[in-house]
């Protein structure tokens, strides 16, 4: 019997700016520490905002630690200067080198979004904090409870290392469980692949239902045989992607899959008003898997990832009112359309393959 009391309130943001409101009422809020470890850091409004908003709490004695990605995020000391005059401390992770394994190397990135703040109040999503996905669909859970804590020590044993090349220790990788809750993490690895093990785990367990939120969709063959074995047992197998993604050659590419998916008996919805970007595992109303990776070979092989699982009703109840909220602003998949596609678009899609895994 799982034990979810390590959670005591759930709040879903699928608004962008809800959740960037909310998260600055709490960093204002913060008596003792914040810890952001995001791969997109915007230096317009919105970061400038964010930045004062935590000098102003370093001032006040609060600790503060960011961990940037560095290909997500361009470094720039200067605009964190004050920051870090004032004692707060801004790392960036992986800065980008150029050598002999500049291409390979430099895709070896920290994807991740966490924000802990105060050992009580936990964040964790798919949205950076950015001034262009303001207007994006995300899905980022704020939770309150002791898995703050346990969040708190996986973020600073990343900042330990934000600097270190492939670092596979259990201490980056070992999944953890908490009363209930399962913390997958993945490293760059074309081996382990936890994150990919854990979703092919959770599909092959569905008996009636799979809804999946991804903006990038480039699944491995294990993940399209998973989900076509699931929708041949009769489970309802629902993906529901960005109609237009901010990036033009994977929605060229994952139209290679598309086509032949629906053959089998998988269901796609397009979302409509923006790009939809939430990363989203829910199976048979019981099982959820949320956080940093999208549905595509990038992630799970090339990046720094992680997720939260587990079967809190409590949640489920809210990640399906997010599930059918998106849907009501999607379209079905239009087949028929996908089969009369100009030629053009099917060389592009061969064209593109071999560079599947770096999209």
């Amino acid at each position: 019997m799982e034990d979810y009391s390590a959670v005591a309130k759930y709040s879903v943001f699928d608004d962008t700016l809800r959740f960037y409101n909310a998260l600055l009422s709490d960093i204002e809020n913060a008596t003792r520490y914040i810890y952001i470890e995001i791969y997109r850091f915007t230096y317009h409004s919105l970061g400038k905002k964010f930045r004062d908003t935590l000098l102003k709490k370093v001032h006040q004695g609060v600790k503060v630690r960011m961990l940037l990605d560095s290909w997500g995020t361009s470094p720039n000391q200067e605009f964190f200067s004050p920051l870090t005059r004032a004692g707060a401390e801004v790392r960036f992770f992986e800065k980008i080198r150029f050598n002999l394994d500049y291409f390979t190397r430099s895709h070896r990135r920290n994807h991740r979004k966490i924000i802990v703040v105060d050992d009580q109040i936990l964040y964790l999503g798919s949205a950076n904090i950015t001034d262009y996905n303001v207007v994006w669909r995300e899905l980022i859970v704020r939770m309150e409870g002791e898995l703050a804590s346990v969040f708190k020590d996986i973020f600073n044993s990343m900042f330990d290392i934000y600097n270190r090349y492939l670092i596979y220790s259990p201490e980056l990788t070992a999944p953890i469980t908490y009363k209930g809750f399962d913390i997958i993490r993945d490293v760059p690895s074309q081996r382990h692949q936890n994150i990919k093990k854990h979703f092919i785990k959770l599909i092959h367990s569905a008996h009636k239902s799979i809804f999946i939120e991804t903006p990038y969709f480039l699944p491995s063959f294990l993940l399209r045989s998973a989900l076509i074995k699931a929708a041949k047992k009769g489970v309802k197998v629902f993906v529901l992607l960005p109609k237009h993604s901010d990036v033009r050659l994977v929605d060229l590419l994952r139209n290679k899959y598309l086509g032949p998916l629906t053959e089998k008996g998988i269901k796609f919805f397009m979302y409509i008003p923006q790009n939809l970007h939430s990363k989203l595992l829910l199976v048979d109303d019981n099982s959820f898997a949320f956080g940093s990776p999208n549905f595509d070979y990038r992630s799970f092989s090339f990046q720094h990832e992680i997720v939260l699982s587990g079967h809190d009703p409590r949640l489920i109840k809210l990640l399906k009112e997010h599930v059918n909220e998106t849907l009501q602003d999607s379209e079905p998949f239009d087949y028929l359309r996908w089969k009369r596609r100009p030629y053009i678009e099917k060389i592009f899609e061969w064209l593109i393959v071999p560079f599947r895994q770096l999209l």
